[in-house]
């Protein structure tokens, strides 16, 4: 059913706020755990992020929509957000590159969301009450109805959700000629990390998640990168296992975000859900090796608890700098090393791009 500008929609919270506003994208009902992100741009990288995958993104940029939509500012292969909670959002958009408005694109791809409604309030609420799920509807407005509904969906927590992200087989990507090969084991990957391995001269092959060690050694890499991904990484095993092999076999590799909390538990370390958690472009991370500091792009609900680390296994190399969570881990018995942030960035500063660089000096 296609959306009339204008039409009403409703939000409801899990605690039972209620939030009234204009129906945006598909006419219908969605449900997932509402978040919010603090990126000014970069919109539709973050809706095509396949970490955001369950999850129901409140939008805190004030003008959503307004450079519409374009088939280059992708992550994936569509959206992967559950829905969309924006203040104003833009029909009309400038911009030569845009192949569609904004509203055209989330139809397309079958997004329910909602604008008009308070966003700061929103973000003000989740960061006072914690994450938790909630409801977006535009043809059911019967918040005792909705409420109902929404009692019967499962948390966030022990949720897995990397086998509904990740490729059905396995895929090339890069120049065959080049100088290394990385074994990609995806969990949710993003495009840009692919492109930014591929720039410094990897020859990629991407992986299932749950390929074992065996079959991604066969094709004989020169290292390993473990993507990033949604859901939570403490039911995770399978996964789990197969990084032990990878560092019990000493062999180099690099983590980002989910990658980084599934590393840790390989080596015995524990993951625990976040009040809130990181999303935006702009968090401040300090790395603790070179005494620099960063401002990092992050989007993630679940992090390595520090208490659990052990000195002689591993060792802290990034914090953040608004609450001192574990941003960074380095291995001291193997050579592999982890980020809880994107540095990749896209959208978002490219000030911790070295780390592909520090990747591609391990493979050296």
């Amino acid at each position: 059913m296609e959306n009339t500008t204008g039409q009403s929609a409703i939000l409801v919270l899990e605690d039972g706020s209620v939030f009234s506003g204009k129906a945006i994208g598909k006419i219908g009902t969605t449900f997932g755990e509402i978040c919010f992100n603090t990126g000014m741009t970069g919109y539709q990288e973050v809706f095509t992020d396949p970490s955001y995958f369950g999850q129901i993104v409140v939008m805190t940029g004030d003008h959503i929509g307004n450079y519409g939509a374009s088939l280059e500012d992708v992550e994936s292969d569509g959206i992967k957000i559950n829905g969309l909670i924006v203040k104003k959002f833009s029909y009309k958009f400038s911009r030569k590159l845009a192949t569609s408005s904004l509203n055209d694109y989330l139809i397309d791809n079958n997004l329910i969301g909602i604008s008009d409604v308070d966003t700061r309030q929103i973000v003000r609420h989740i960061r006072s009450k914690g994450a938790m799920n909630c409801v977006i509807s535009s043809d059911i407005l019967d918040v005792d109805v909705l409420k109902a509904k929404l009692a019967d969906v499962p948390s966030m927590q022990g949720l897995e959700l990397s086998s509904k992200v990740t490729t059905d087989k396995p895929y090339f990507y890069g120049d065959e000629n080049a100088k290394y090969k990385v074994a990609v084991l995806d969990l949710g990957v993003k495009t840009n990390i692919l492109r930014c391995l591929a720039e410094r001269d990897c020859y990629l092959k991407v992986f299932p998640s749950k390929t074992s060690y065996a079959d991604m050694k066969a094709w004989n890499p020169d290292g390993f990168m473990i993507s990033n991904g949604p859901g939570d990484p403490s039911v995770m095993v399978e996964e789990t296992n197969t990084i032990k092999e990878i560092v019990d076999n000493q062999e180099k590799m690099f983590g980002i975000c989910l990658g980084s909390q599934i590393l840790a538990q390989a080596v015995g370390m524990k993951t625990y859900k976040m009040h809130h958690g990181h999303r935006g472009l702009n968090h401040p991370v300090q790395n603790l090796v070179t005494g620099r500091s960063e401002i990092t792009s992050q989007n993630h609900g679940f992090a390595i608890d520090p208490e659990s680390i052990v000195p002689e296994l591993a060792e802290i190399t990034h914090r953040n700098l608004n609450d001192d969570t574990v941003e960074g881990i380095r291995l001291k018995n193997a050579p592999a090393f982890a980020v809880q942030y994107h540095p990749e960035a896209n959208p978002g500063p490219h000030d911790s791009r070295y780390l592909f660089d520090d990747f591609i000096k391990l493979l050296s």
